[in-house]
């Protein structure tokens, strides 16, 4: 298949019900939340260890007799001193058992994360192929999480260890010719480096097109890897072709991130990454595959223009919003109890800081440029947004666990804010949809996880379970457009409208 029909296929594909694909896509934002609740659970257990053996308190007492307030960063040795002063206060808190536990958090969340990721990504692939076969992706990638996400490490796994091993033994040998003679040791390094860029080329190539081969042959890790060197064998074209787009897309979106992160604006492009740039290159490379296989028959476009698609998505995101809200009172109810029960926390755990420590709206504002900061509001919103709700397909705990992470950072940042009325005063105006926007996600986030439960308990059926991730895309879209709107507020007017009166 030539390179344009495969990317008129991708295009086609994604247009016609994306909510029957991306779905996946942003439960892929949510492998971190999931994955951190390891760190979180390690981190209540430090603190249960440091109340239950009095050094939590010890510690509060010592802290309370010393002068907290840092001093001038410019003045190193006042700097250092007041470090000093604080490290037989903080002695206490130099646990054994805190360490392992923090280390066994970390190891937890690094396992989470990875089997995670391999979860959902053979979740999308399945969805993928069943896309572009004209059946139902949602339905085809709960099949594939559960089938094949053990295929998916694999792979994974086995790259990871072929390029772990091509670095080791051009290590090796560059080392093993200086030893001998540094021109010879040169030479070999020039050599080495050569062969290695070509062999990890060639690894990184069939390990491309392998995750398409599991789903499309129905293959293990082994015949994965030998349909994709077969297919790039016999199609070096479009397998090199593949290539340019995917680092083109790298470079581009590695590119744009740069120059947006560097005012500010980062997290639009990270999201655009995640939702469009990663499954068009998933369709992509099994539209190339499943053609080499005869297996895959691209849809058509769909027949209304791509403005006319967006505003009817958006519309329908806003009603299934407002109808998700209207239906599920007793989940928002108890998401609001836990934002505000662990805002409070937050609130209160900081006292000991309060006047010592202390966060500046007016600070954070230094250096404003509307249109990049509502560009990265509303990025960064959106994704915690999604992440929030879909990280709830895991058993509801990491929905749970994020809003609570930020219920208790509002609550923290409030109570060390130096001046309140002017951060009442900046956050009224884009708040009163921010916040109802963060808090429809969260109960989202609960209902999906009792739908995952249901599902795996065999009292709901992988349809229904579909239908629930499908109803949930369209919902953060209505979401979306709250988040979006508080952006330009908070861009454009919470930061100046204030000032004359405060």
């Amino acid at each position: 298949m030539k390179l344009s029909s495969a990317v008129t296929a991708t295009v086609s594909t994604l247009r016609r019900r994306p909510a029957d694909l991306l779905p996946f896509y942003l439960l892929g934002t949510a492998v971190p939340v999931i994955a951190r609740i390891g760190t979180f659970a390690a981190l209540v257990g430090v603190y249960v260890h440091f109340e239950l053996s009095g050094r939590l308190a010890t510690a509060r007492d010592a802290l309370a007799e010393l002068d907290l307030t840092p001093p001038d960063p410019e003045d190193p040795d006042a700097l250092q001193a007041w470090g000093e002063s604080l490290a037989p206060a903080l002695e206490p808190l130099a646990s054994p058992t805190a360490i392992a536990l923090i280390v066994a958090g970390a190891a937890a969340t690094v396992a989470i994360a990875v089997l995670t990721y391999a979860a959902v990504s053979a979740g999308q692939m399945s969805a993928v192929v069943a896309r572009l076969r004209d059946e139902r992706g949602l339905t085809a990638g709960i099949a594939g999480v559960r089938d094949r996400w053990l295929t998916f490490l694999g792979i994974y796994v086995a790259e990871l260890l072929l390029w772990a091993g091509v670095l080791l033994l051009g290590g090796l040998a560059i080392g093993a010719a200086f030893l001998v003679d540094p021109f010879l040791g040169a030479a070999a390094a020039l050599f080495v480096l050569l062969v290695g860029f070509l062999v990890l080329l060639v690894v990184r190539v069939l390990f491309a097109f392998a995750p398409a081969a599991v789903v499309v042959d129905d293959a293990g890790v082994i015949g994965a890897v030998e349909g994709a060197g077969e297919f790039a064998r016999s199609n070096p074209a479009d397998a090199a072709a593949y290539l340019v787009v995917a680092v083109g897309v790298l470079v581009g979106i590695s590119s744009a991130a740069s120059a947006l992160a560097f005012l500010g604006g980062g997290a639009a492009v990270a999201l655009a990454s995640a939702v469009v740039a990663a499954p068009a290159l998933d369709l992509l490379k099994t539209v190339l595959y499943g053609d080499f296989r005869g297996a895959v028959d691209p849809v058509e476009p769909p027949e209304s223009g791509l403005r006319a698609q967006l505003s009817g998505g958006v519309r329908r995101g806003w009603r299934e919003m407002g109808a998700f809200v209207r239906r599920t009172p007793g989940l928002h109810a108890l998401t609001v109890a836990v934002a505000v029960g662990f805002g409070a926390l937050g609130w209160f755990a900081v006292d000991p800081f309060v006047g010592a420590v202390t966060t500046s709206i007016e600070g954070r504002l230094v250096g404003h440029v509307p249109p990049v900061a509502a560009l990265n509001f509303f990025g960064n919103n959106w994704s915690v947004a999604i992440a929030t709700a879909f990280s709830g397909v895991a058993l509801v705990v990491p929905a749970l666990s994020s809003i609570a992470f930020n219920g208790v950072a509002l609550g923290a940042t409030a109570a060390l804010e130096e001046n309140p009325v002017a951060l009442a005063a900046f956050g009224a105006p884009h708040g009163v949809l921010e916040i109802p926007a963060l808090l429809i996600s969260g109960a989202l986030g609960i209902h999906l996880g009792t739908v995952s439960w249901r599902t795996t308990r065999g009292r709901r059926s992988r349809e229904a379970f579909a239908d629930a991730l499908e109803n949930a895309f369209w919902v953060l879209v209505g979401v979306g457009v709250l988040i979006a709107v508080a952006a330009v507020i908070e861009g454009f007017v919470s930061p100046y409208y204030w000032r004359p009166f405060v």
